[in-house]
């Protein structure tokens, strides 16, 4: 089935990692326990940040919008930035502000190149051990995330995988987006986790009653962030063991 801060900010970032590493450390299983629904983003969480797939997307995102609304670089870099921070995605900001039609973009910004990712074996174990119902959503393509993980080794591991268009083109963090997936996949968000690298976009699977983690180098405080892993293979070793 397919279906940016200051030294400060920083700082308060690494305190807060500091802080919260022992409870991390020893991140008790029972949390998960009444998971029987598994939901991770793709883009920098089913694979590491360092593998810069999205340095890829983000200068085809930005020739995109040089050819489609006729600026130069610099304003569609600026414009592409503004978008994503705006609406959650660039191309939710073209479509509300320009009228494009998303599936030229869709096959455009996602055509990059993946020699470089590695398979990972002991990801693809501990996400088949999971209980229960294991989804991919991402703001990418269906079709890209399909991609993406067929180099990952972690094809055939999920019950559906869901891109953008299946929530008609509304973006992650939007609430409504969220629940449009749920309601195609019948999924129970209150027997639901979900893994994200950014941080926005575990806000309401945490008020629909998600568990939800947050996979990233930096941890953040907030309260609907649960947990916090700079190591996604490693957390679910702890969940699975």
């Amino acid at each position: 089935m397919q279906v940016t801060g200051g030294a400060a900010t920083v700082n308060r970032k690494r305190i807060a990692k500091r802080r919260d590493a022992p409870y991390l450390a020893q991140m008790p299983k029972d949390d998960f326990t009444h998971v029987r629904a598994w939901v991770f983003d793709l883009d920098n969480t089913l694979y590491p940040p360092a593998a810069r797939l999205f340095d890829q997307i983000e200068v085809r995102m930005t020739q995109f919008v040089m050819d489609t609304i006729n600026v130069n670089r610099v304003e569609a870099d600026r414009l592409r930035r503004h978008y994503w921070a705006k609406y959650g995605t660039t191309l939710a900001g073209l479509m509300s502000e320009h009228g494009m039609d998303p599936t030229r973009y869709m096959v455009d910004v996602h055509d990059i190149n993946l020699d470089h990712l590695q398979q990972d074996h002991a990801l693809a174990a501990h996400i088949r051990a999971l209980p229960g119902r294991r989804i991919v959503y991402t703001n990418g393509s269906a079709p890209y995330a399909e991609r993406v993980l067929a180099a990952r080794g972690l094809s055939n591991l999920f019950d559906a995988v869901y891109g953008v268009e299946h929530a008609d083109f509304r973006p992650k963090p939007d609430r409504a987006a969220f629940e449009a997936i749920f309601a195609i996949d019948a999924l129970n968000p209150q027997i639901g986790a979900m893994f994200e690298d950014d941080s926005r976009n575990l806000a309401a699977p945490h008020a629909l009653g998600m568990r939800t983690v947050h996979v990233t180098p930096d941890a953040e405080t907030a309260e609907y962030i649960h947990h916090h892993t700079d190591d996604l293979t490693a957390f679910l070793a702890r969940l699975t063991a």
